[in-house]
């Protein structure tokens, strides 16, 4: 038995008939089409991907089962018809739940009563951003906070935006969690913390790396599930019959060393509902 691994650390295991090719993509798109094709010639019974390589497998290997781990909308994305049943030939988790943006938002007023200004960073190219970006706007306005935009695409936009949220005064800043943004979360961390600025995220390591709190999805958590779709898989499930899954583990973890730096107060509120602090 066979299966292929896209975007995954480089390695190769054998045993109990089991054959796992791996390949990371380095977060380039020409260079995940590539592996992805060289993992299809391999003819494997499923292909296991992260973030965009599901798009481009949709598109390369059509013929190839595919089990994914999607931080944006697979139906947005147009690899799926619904979430209930997908359709075609692709399923997994897919990281992104509605219901966690305005929690986000939550968070980062308990621990800052007077925040009123928040910068909100995000890729528009993201499938599910608009979705993301409009119950993020809903939270702020039941919160009584301003919300400024700054949409960035690639590394100089990122650059341009951080500079016009200092411009703005920004008393806050929350991050959609992507490809972009997870590759550069040390130094978004770094800036933030530099100006003065508390920031959340939606994904742990982005607080493991300095960002005050993050709240989300359980990382490790939702690709342990991906097992689960990979042996239904083998044992002849069709994925486009098998339901997406939506994260089921739901972790906050708060950066203290950056709360006291920031000379922010930790409610004890918060404490007590957080999965880890990081000291």
């Amino acid at each position: 038995m066979r299966f292929a691994v896209g975007s995954a650390t480089s390695a190769i295991r054998r045993g109990r008939g089991l054959v796992i090719d791996a390949r990371f993509g380095d977060y380039t798109r020409d260079r995940t089409e590539r592996l992805a094709l060289e993992l299809a010639a391999l003819q494997p019974e499923v292909l296991v991907t992260q973030g965009g390589a599901a798009r481009q497998a949709e598109h390369l290997v059509p013929a190839i089962p595919t089990a994914f781990v999607f931080s944006g909308d697979p139906v947005v994305a147009g690899f799926a018809t619904s979430l209930a049943r997908p359709g075609r030939h692709l399923t997994g988790v897919c990281l992104l739940s509605l219901e966690l943006v305005g929690k986000r938002k939550e968070i980062l007023k308990e621990m800052v009563p007077k925040l009123s200004r928040v910068a909100i960073i995000a890729n528009p190219d993201h499938p599910g951003e608009s979705g993301e970006l409009g119950a993020s706007r809903a939270a702020a306005e039941r919160l009584g906070v301003r919300v400024s935009y700054y949409p960035i695409r690639n590394p100089a936009e990122l650059e341009a935006a951080l500079s016009e949220v200092v411009a703005s005064r920004a008393e806050g800043a929350v991050v959609f969690p992507d490809s972009l943004t997870n590759t550069r979360r040390s130094m978004l961390a770094t800036f933030f913390l530099k100006n003065r600025i508390p920031s959340a995220a939606g994904w742990a390591p982005y607080a493991e790396s300095g960002f005050l709190v993050s709240y989300g999805p359980d990382l490790l958590a939702a690709y342990r599930r991906l097992a689960y779709f990979v042996d239904r898989i083998i044992k002849g499930a069709k994925p486009a019959d098998l339901p997406i899954e939506m994260p089921s583990t739901i972790e906050m973890v708060i950066n203290r060393r950056t709360a006291t730096a920031l000379n922010v107060s930790l409610p004890s509120t918060i404490a007590l509902r957080a999965n880890r602090v990081i000291d």
